[in-house]
């Protein structure tokens, strides 16, 4: 009886040795990204700038001690690395064919378990301590290949005090040891870092190459995709083959074929239809289709963000079709039709507009409550603000004052009861007011200009012109901020400043000319700006005209004794 019991626990022990056994052995389904990771330089594609040196670091034998990879994520630096670990510990006789994924350094490498190759993930591995605990390590000789290879993935996330420990190691290391380090936000690693790294830029992956690469796997994994579909995973990768790998490996999982409308439903984005109609909504000044196009796509589930990236993109190929750039627009030949003809009946001008406020809505992040929010809200202002084909017509409706200005003679006498003293002319009022018209010329155009914005309107646009201004010169705002509209007289805007060294600062060409060209992109009106000092002795009385022959007088040192 005891026998029989012991030979059925061993016969169920067996058993159950065997069977967990064979689940362990069972490899598990690899990631497509993984799975299509290029395993020699050959098989890299768009980066030749960066394979071709290291491969001729490799056969030169001049391989650099460290190395830092920058780029956007998904380009191939990690690979890269890889690649370049694997052929400096190749042990194949020529050196211009290594890796040659044969020998035993190779296979390990590939199967990840070459002891001299260490992956380190900064981001998880921020703090100076481990640093100190990989600079006393780095000391050991290999264990199995020539050189010991560490690859930092996400490099700028090490702290000040890390990178600081890291400098001394990086610029002397052991000579077996090589550090390639991968970031994609080069502006965060210190210049005492870059400085002791040989430098490599990644560029995005082309739209015709990622789509290229996702048709190959397709056919070597027997999935059948539509190409319009591959064409929108490409797309929505922004350039990052890992991206669209791993999109396609989602797509794969539902076990269907792979169709655009699948894509579009999966992936979160909308219709091309939908696209066109909320751009042919914003043409037409149709505000209930453009907002009833919004919601079928967010209702048939796509992403309001997503969406108005997408309106970006179809409204970048209408401009590089207006700017002769039109090869470059990669679409199908219905929607590049349907761009043809709305790069046709649209200016440039307010191609751009629609750009902007699309693109605000794409890149905010309030809203979260609605989602929708954001995207209802830049197509509404863009309704509402004034289109730039408006100032055509303002702009040519008032007389161009500065040309005029400047090629009329200078008036031999002021008026009867003004007595200018012998002074120098006052640097806080432009040139071109310092020599206006005959009063009989100049009186009658001012009497009949009225103003073409309500001061108040600027006024209230005055913080929004200055932020528009902040992005391109941030000391002209500072001096912007310090400024005020006090009046407008036609189509110019007299800005008051509170002294003469904050007007003599702003009184360049290139101040003015940026400042009127804010107001315009601000306000959809084309202005001419006269800076003058508020309350000083340049300072006009509200009676008196900017380009009267009063004022001319008063700005050369001249004061009104009397009013008649």
């Amino acid at each position: 009886m005891g026998t029989c019991v012991r030979s059925i626990k061993c016969r169920d022990f067996s058993s159950f040795y065997c069977q967990s056994n064979h689940e362990i052995e069972k490899p598990m389904t690899q990631a497509l990204y993984r799975k299509w990771r290029p395993l020699a330089w050959d098989e890299v594609v768009s980066q030749e700038h960066v394979i071709q040196t290291l491969k001729n670091a490799v056969t030169g034998e001049r391989v650099a001690h460290a190395y830092l990879f920058s780029g956007p994520r998904g380009t191939g630096k990690t690979t890269a690395a890889r690649l370049l670990a694997k052929a400096v510990n190749c042990l194949h006789e020529d050196k211009s064919k290594r890796p040659c994924n044969e020998c035993a350094h190779c296979l390990a490498v590939n199967e990840n378990r070459f002891m001299d190759l260490i992956e380190i993930d900064a981001a998880s591995n921020t703090s100076v301590e481990d640093v100190r605990d990989l600079r006393d390590k780095i000391n050991f000789s290999p264990s199995q290949g020539t050189y010991k290879v560490y690859i930092i993935d996400e490099v700028h996330m090490l702290s000040t005090a890390a990178f600081n420990a890291l400098l001394k190691t990086l610029e002397e290391p052991p000579p077996h040891a090589i550090f390639i380090l991968a970031t994609t936000e080069i502006h965060k690693i210190p210049a005492t870092v870059l400085s002791r790294c040989q430098r490599h830029e990644f560029r995005r992956f082309p739209l015709s190459e990622i789509t290229r690469r996702l048709e190959l796997i397709c056919k070597e994994e027997k999935l059948k995709a539509d190409p319009d579909a591959l064409t929108m995973i490409a797309r929505q990768s922004a350039g990052g083959m890992r991206d669209a790998i791993s999109l396609l490996d989602q797509l794969a999982s539902t076990g269907d074929h792979i169709t655009l409308e699948l894509a579009q439903t999966v992936l979160g984005t909308a219709a091309s239809q939908s696209v066109i109609g909320l751009v042919q909504a914003v043409i037409a000044k149709e505000p209930a289709h453009g907002l009833e196009e919004i919601h079928r796509a967010l209702d048939g589930g796509a992403d309001a963000r997503a969406l108005a990236r997408q309106v970006v993109e179809y409204l970048r190929g209408l401009m590089l079709i207006q700017l002769g750039n039109g090869d470059q627009v990669e679409a199908t030949a219905d929607s590049r039709k349907q761009m043809t003809e709305h790069a046709r009946s649209l200016p440039t001008t307010e191609v751009l507009r629609m750009m902007r406020f699309f693109n605000s809505a794409a890149t905010d992040t309030r809203g979260g409550w609605q989602p929708s929010l954001g995207l209802e809200l830049a197509f509404a202002e863009m309704l509402e603000t004034p289109q730039p084909v408006q100032v055509v017509t303002v702009a040519q409706s008032v007389p161009e004052r500065k040309p005029e200005a400047a090629s009329a003679p200078r008036p031999e006498a002021a008026p009867r009861r003004v007595a200018p003293p012998p002074a120098s002319p006052a640097r806080s009022v432009p040139p071109a007011s310092l020599h206006p018209a005959p009063e009989s010329e100049s009186r009658p155009a001012a009497e009949s200009a009225p103003p073409v914005v309500p001061l108040q309107k600027i006024v209230s646009s005055w913080k929004q012109i200055s932020s528009v201004i902040k992005s391109q010169n941030p000391t002209l705002s500072g001096l912007i901020n310090s400024s005020k509209p006090i009046e407008v007289n036609g189509s110019v805007v007299i800005l008051a400043f509170t002294s003469e060294i904050l007007l003599d600062k702003f009184n360049k060409p290139e101040h003015t000319q940026l400042t009127e060209q804010a107001i315009s992109q601000t306000m959809g009106l084309a202005l001419t700006v006269q800076p003058v000092v508020a309350g000083g002795k340049n300072a006009l009385p509200a009676n008196v005209k900017p380009d009267s022959m009063v004022a001319a007088a008063l700005q050369s040192g001249g004061e009104i004794v009397d009013i008649q």
